[in-house]
């Protein structure tokens, strides 16, 4: 699915990631795990290719990706990657169903397939009344539902999600948790996690665990 091979990544004098190897099968739920600074949001942005690595490589269901020109690397995000961040990063102006039609509309999808598309993932997150309602409209918890609707609208080969749990209280991680397992379990949907939440790092079929920019624990 996705190998990251020797992964090293450098800010000037600093060594953030020191080697890296790791590979994701298809339909794991895999977390990334370490105190903060050891470089697991850098990990995940460049295994999600929004930042190329110092040296090493990334491949993406075999094909070496981190050569591609910036042109094919934007293809590649659109239409192979979705992403889930902490705040959920939805466009305050735009409907819940908007926000989630956005990729597809970036990637070239007719606007009438987009819009059913979007419509069947908001009744998947049990949001079908609030597929006209705006960001500041939705709860927390609600607000990131769309947000992983979002990163499934193109059909990715992988979900890469950084702490999207951080920002909920105990009763809106619990039900985020829980759709995580459920979209893997019904779409076979991969998904790579940067957490420090220990309760979902536990669900997770696997823990990676990062400690001064190496791997001490897969």
């Amino acid at each position: 699915m996705i190998s990251v091979n020797n992964i090293t990544k450098r800010f000037g004098d600093l060594e953030v990631l020191k080697g890296i190897n790791l590979s994701i099968q298809k339909g794991e739920v895999v977390s990334i795990v370490g105190p903060s600074g050891v470089g697991k949001t850098t990990l995940l942005q460049i295994m999600g290719l929004l930042d190329a690595p110092t040296s090493g490589e990334v491949l993406l269901g075999g094909r070496d990706v981190t050569r591609l020109k910036q042109r094919d690397l934007a293809r590649v995000r659109n239409s192979q990657i979705g992403f889930v961040f902490q705040f959920h990063q939805l466009l305050p102006e735009f409907t819940a169903r908007e926000n989630v039609m956005i990729p597809a509309l970036i990637g070239g999808t007719r606007r009438s397939v987009t819009r059913h598309r979007a419509d069947e993932l908001l009744a998947m997150m049990g949001l079908s009344d609030r597929a006209d309602h705006k960001p500041r409209q939705l709860s927390g918890g609600e607000n990131q539902r769309v947000a992983v609707a979002r990163a499934l609208v193109n059909n990715p080969d992988i979900i890469l999600a950084d702490e999207p749990s951080g920002s909920l209280d105990s009763h809106n991680k619990a039900e985020l948790h829980q759709l995580i397992f459920d979209l893997r379990d019904k779409l076979g949907q991969t998904f790579v996690i940067v957490t420090h939440d220990e309760q979902l790092a536990a669900l997770t079929d696997r823990t990676i665990h990062l400690q001064d920019g190496r791997i001490i624990e897969n």
